[in-house]
């Protein structure tokens, strides 16, 4: 069974025209794209998808940003997912992630980073049940597993 991940383009990648670009590379990863929307956040939705950190400090900061624009809320499948994603967006402040991931390449900042992505798949099922309703679930592209992966990798 494959994996999903809860993806989040947040404001700045909106609002800088990037979408199209960040869903190039998971794409071209031979991810699918099982699950997408774009909507505005609101305090309601960004508390029950930031749980762990609403009695943190900086936590007013990160939902004033998170509800300043439109998201764009996806479902990503694939074997190991999680991890694919994790490594191809890169390390959280764009200043130190490396030249080639997402927010090595687009990010100057912490939290004007681009992209949110699960962490882990405990993680990725609670967030994904926050924006995703099973009936909002398309089936994944079947040629993704027979030109991306070996035959004795398909069902990994």
């Amino acid at each position: 069974m494959h994996e999903r991940s809860l993806i989040l383009l947040k404001p700045d990648c909106v609002e800088r025209l990037l979408i199209g670009e960040v869903i190039r590379r998971f794409e071209n990863k031979g991810l699918d794209v099982v699950a997408m929307k774009m909507m505005q956040m609101t305090q309601e939705i960004a508390r029950k998808h930031y749980v762990e950190h609403v009695e943190k400090d900086w936590y007013p900061q990160l939902e004033e940003f998170i509800m300043q624009g439109p998201v764009v809320a996806m479902v990503l499948q694939g074997p190991e997912v999680i991890e694919v994603v994790r490594k191809l967006v890169g390390a959280t402040n764009g200043r130190q992630a490396d030249i080639g991931t997402i927010r090595g390449d687009y990010s100057q900042s912490r939290q004007k980073n681009l992209v949110h992505a699960s962490d882990s798949l405990a993680s990725a099922e609670r967030e994904v049940a926050v924006f995703f309703e099973e009936h909002e679930f398309c089936a994944p592209r079947k040629a993704t597993d027979y030109t991306m992966r070996a035959n004795d990798e398909t069902n990994v």
